[in-house]
C-alpha cells in the first residue's frame, strides 16, 4: 500500500479476527515505532509486545475503553519512564504519540488493524507486564486483522470539514 492509501485507511479497530500476527509483521510494526521521530532522539519509550491470550484478557481490565484487547491476537504497551518535569512529561507524550501513530500506519500498510486505549490502572497493567514501579504503561495498542471489512481507502471519514479544521495565516 502506498503511504497515502494507508493515512486514508487507517481506522480505529476494535474487532478482530483470531489469526496469529506473524513475527515479522509484528517487529514491522515495532520498528516502526522504533524509527518514529524523538525530541532530541531521547527515545525515551519501551514497547511490550504481549501475543498471550491469558495476559490480553487481563490487560483488557485496566480501563474501561481496553476491552477490545481482549478479543486481539496482539498488543503492544506503550512505556514512559515516570517524569521528574512536566516538560519531560509533555516532551514524552508527545513522542509516544508520534511512536503510536508510526506503528498504526506501518500496520495499515499490512493490511492490520489497530486500536488504541489509555490504562488507568496502572499498579495492574505493571504487574501484568512486569514494568518496574517507575515507570508508566501509557498505552495499550490492540493488533489484529479486522473482523468486519479489510482496511481500504476511506473516501469520505467522518470528521470535522477540512475548510473548519485548516486555517490559512490566521484563525
Amino acid at each position: 500500500m502506498e503511504a497515502w492509501d494507508a493515512l486514508r485507511a487507517r481506522r480505529n479497530v476494535r474487532q478482530y479476527l483470531p489469526d496469529p500476527i506473524p513475527a515479522d509483521a509484528l517487529d514491522r510494526i515495532l520498528e516502526a515505532g522504533w524509527r518514529a521521530p524523538s525530541a532530541s532522539n531521547r527515545q525515551h519509550w519501551d514497547f511490550v509486545v504481549v501475543t498471550d491470550h491469558q495476559q490480553l484478557q487481563e490487560l483488557s481490565t485496566v480501563w474501561l475503553g481496553a476491552g477490545h484487547i481482549a478479543g486481539a491476537p496482539a498488543a503492544i504497551a506503550l512505556v514512559l519512564p515516570e517524569p521528574t518535569e512536566e516538560r519531560d512529561k509533555v516532551i514524552d507524550q508527545y513522542d509516544l504519540g508520534q511512536a503510536t501513530f508510526a506503528m498504526t500506519i506501518a500496520a495499515t500498510d499490512l493490511g492490520i488493524g489497530t486500536g488504541h486505549s489509555a490504562v488507568g490502572d496502572q499498579e495492574r497493567a505493571r504487574a501484568i507486564l512486569g514494568v518496574p514501579d517507575d515507570h508508566l504503561v501509557s498505552y495499550l495498542l490492540g493488533v489484529g486483522y479486522p473482523a468486519d471489512r479489510p482496511l481500504k481507502p476511506i473516501d469520505r471519514p467522518n470528521r470535522r470539514p477540512f475548510d473548519e479544521v485548516v486555517h490559512r495565516g490566521r484563525w
